[in-house]
């Protein structure tokens, strides 16, 4: 419609009456006239009735926190004061969600007029511990579009590389097009440590990949009206090239190692008066912090010292710190989730009808060659990649094996995983005796 003077008849509003003046135009109808503010007050209307509809397409009650850190516990050991973290900030999204939509279930009367914000979450901690994980398992649970964003893959706009928009789109895709729904999402930008700015550049070197993209990331997650462009995308709704989202309620939850952070905690942490020279009491290693009690003690200013601009660390307020894995979570990722790497592997070798097992002193040294490598949880599958292979090879040439037996020796490589079949002692894989010279073998001794 446009703002045209309306004829002669129409000079009140047909919604409120306000009388029509060269400062308040009327915009005329087939049958009466209204007012700016009343285009105004009708497109909320129409909005809330569209978020109304949305919502009601989403998960019919709110997941309370105890469900949400349930089924994490499912597929994420230990962390439990992020997975708490996590699961507040989850429920808190959907209480935020009602309220915005007017749910009378959420609403109070004495508190209609408070808009609810968000708390965005930066998750930190060593590498394995399990933050990609985390999110991946969130995505499972929450009934909001979720995306996961590499933060590696950013650059400044203007230059080679993906806008941070592209977020947004990728969003929108997961939201099948449905703006309404991509505004209610939950975005993970793994990676975030990535973006620090580098203390080696120069002052006037432009730091594209790095400090520009923290720069460009303020906005979205501070909450904006964000312009996306959809060229090359099928439209769902409307023919436009370009869509409008709103960013205040899409909750961003940032993931990164942060390596060498726990020296900007030590540091601040470290009494400036510990004296030097020789009659400086030295510190020992019993007397120094573990890495998680410093990873628990992280400050905004730690995070800006790694290279974080403040103006990003004041949007990501709660501090998710993830604990270093020891060796009996280690044992316990192997074993217990729902995605346990020995499950995993026990059903390929299931496949070809033979049953795996692992000994606990295999189990312990699995873990304990995995703390080495110094790669968390994911050294695991690269150790039993490395020990399975053989076996993995041999046995879909082998017909009568049953069983295969991986010990603490077939782990440090002092002999090979034990093959056993059905009434027969066991044999080892040997790299140098072709398969079908074992499979002769057994059917030689499983005749006799």
């Amino acid at each position: 419609m446009s703002s045209e003077t309306p004829s002669s008849g129409h000079t009140h509003c047909s919604f409120c009456g306000v009388e029509q003046k060269p400062s308040i135009p009327l915009i005329a109808g087939a049958e009466g006239a209204i007012c700016e503010a009343c285009v105004k007050l009708a497109d909320q209307v129409v909005t809330n009735w569209g978020r109304r509809r949305v919502l009601s397409e989403l998960q019919g009650s709110i997941p309370k926190p105890a469900e949400i850190k349930k089924t994490l516990d499912s597929y994420v050991v230990g962390q439990e004061l992020a997975k708490e973290i996590l699961a507040v900030a989850v429920y808190n999204h959907y209480k935020r969600l009602r309220h915005e939509s007017g749910d009378a279930a959420c609403s109070n009367d004495m508190h209609n007029d408070v808009e609810l914000g968000k708390s965005n979450i930066p998750l930190i901690g060593p590498t394995g511990t399990g933050k990609t994980l985390l999110a991946a398992t969130l995505a499972k649970i929450v009934g909001v579009p979720f995306v996961v964003a590499d933060a590696t893959t950013l650059t400044q706009a203007g230059y080679v590389g993906d806008d941070v928009e592209n977020i947004l789109v990728r969003l929108l895709d997961v939201a099948e097009g449905n703006i309404g729904k991509a505004e209610w999402g939950i975005v993970y930008l793994d990676e975030v440590d990535k973006l620090a700015r580098s203390p080696e550049l120069q002052i006037n070197t432009r730091d594209v990949s790095g400090e520009g993209v923290q720069q460009a990331l303020l906005r979205l997650v501070e909450g904006s009206q964000v312009k996306i462009s959809l060229k090359g995308k099928k439209q769902r709704e409307g023919n436009s090239d370009e869509a409008v989202i709103d960013t205040r309620n899409i909750l961003f939850v940032a993931g990164g190692a942060f390596p060498g952070l726990e020296k900007h905690v030590a540091k601040r942490l470290t009494p400036n008066d510990a004296g030097i020279g020789f009659h400086a009491s030295p510190v020992g290693d019993s007397q120094k912090p573990e890495l998680e009690a410093l990873l628990n003690e992280t400050q905004p200013e730690d995070l800006r010292r790694f290279g974080l601009i403040p103006e990003l660390i004041g949007r990501l307020p709660v501090l998710a710190p993830l604990e270093p894995l020891d060796e009996e979570a280690l044992i316990r990722i192997l074993t217990e989730p729902k995605n346990a790497l020995i499950r995993q592997y026990q059903k390929l070798f299931a496949y070809e009808g033979v049953e795996l097992e692992f000994t606990e002193q295999a189990l312990t040294r699995i873990a304990k060659k995995a703390i080495e490598r110094d790669t968390g949880a994911r050294g695991l599958r690269g150790i039993l990649e490395h020990v399975l292979r053989k076996p993995m090879f041999d046995i879909p040439s082998l017909s009568n094996v049953k069983r295969c037996v991986v010990n603490e020796d077939a782990i440090d490589g002092r002999s090979e995983v034990k093959m056993v079949a059905s009434g027969i002692a066991p044999f080892s894989a040997s790299s140098t005796e072709p398969a079908q010279r074992a499979d002769e073998a057994l059917q030689i001794q499983a005749r006799s």
